[in-house]
């Protein structure tokens, strides 16, 4: 039959978001080491140094310089969207527009797919993300918490 589109984040923005979370819940006591987000999480220190490297010029994190330096969310997470942080890692998260629309014989049906389709799941994407903030995966991840702690096992 036909192929099934795919639509996948980046490891980068797994990761951002992986260490978002991680950074949000840590550094209820103050800022928190790049290396002991990496070790929690089985993410390399070097590459989660280029995903804060690219959260920093974003303005999403604030680094405190120095041997006992670490990382701090720039805003609340509750002011942080999940849109926010993946235009920071990977540029954008939409589904680029159909580059086939020139050359096609059948430009209305080419027309019809970027609009009904492209276009569409993008404002709906934009609908998600930009109202998903940090704060919202965070209680997620609290509540997972919560609940896999409560139960037991035999």
């Amino acid at each position: 039959m036909g192929g099934i589109i795919k639509m996948k984040f980046s490891k980068k923005s797994r990761y951002g978001l992986t260490s978002l979370i991680d950074l949000s819940v840590h550094s209820q006591n103050g800022h928190v080491a790049l290396n002991s987000i990496a070790e929690r999480n089985d993410i390399s220190p070097q590459y989660l140094e280029q995903v804060f490297a690219a959260l920093r010029r974003a303005g999403i994190v604030k680094s405190i310089k120095g041997p006992q330096g670490g990382y701090l969310l720039n805003h609340p997470a509750e002011k942080i969207t999940v849109a926010e942080i993946l235009e920071a890692l990977d540029g954008t998260y939409h589904i680029a527009d159909e580059d086939t629309a020139e050359e096609s014989d059948c430009k209305g049906i080419a027309a019809a797919i970027q609009t009904r389709v492209i276009d569409e799941v993008n404002r709906q994407l934009d609908q998600i993300l930009m109202n998903l903030t940090l704060a919202d995966l965070v209680k997620e991840y609290q509540e997972f918490e919560k609940y896999d702690e409560s139960m037991y096992y035999i």
